[in-house]
């Protein structure tokens, strides 16, 4: 089980963009895509298929530079794993525990 999935609301801890918040939209092994953070522009050729032109995409930041928010407190906490009748969940270090938002 990770601590983080897709669709949770994280706050970004460092960078220039320290303070933001945003969704999850794609998750790798060791960074983080998250909505509305980090966004540069790209340039992209036009093709049969789409438009060219420049565009604001968002960048992947590392995974270290983002903490979970609390969906009790609304505050960014750190997460650990604990084992509950044979499955593993996701408890904040305040004590409670943190759903699994999964979005598709």
């Amino acid at each position: 089980m990770q601590r983080l999935t897709v669709g949770d609301q994280v706050v970004v801890i460092r960078g220039n963009d320290k303070g933001k918040r945003g969704k999850v939209s794609k998750l790798t092994a060791e960074r983080v895509t998250v909505e509305g953070v980090n966004v540069v522009k790209r340039h992209l050729k036009q093709t049969p298929q789409r438009p060219g032109g420049i565009l604001d995409v968002e960048a992947p930041i590392a995974k270290s530079n983002v903490m979970l928010v609390d969906p009790t407190t609304n505050k960014p906490t750190r997460v650990s794993i604990k084992i509950e009748n044979d499955k593993k969940i996701r408890v904040a270090k305040s004590g409670t525990a943190i759903p699994a938002t999964r979005e598709k």
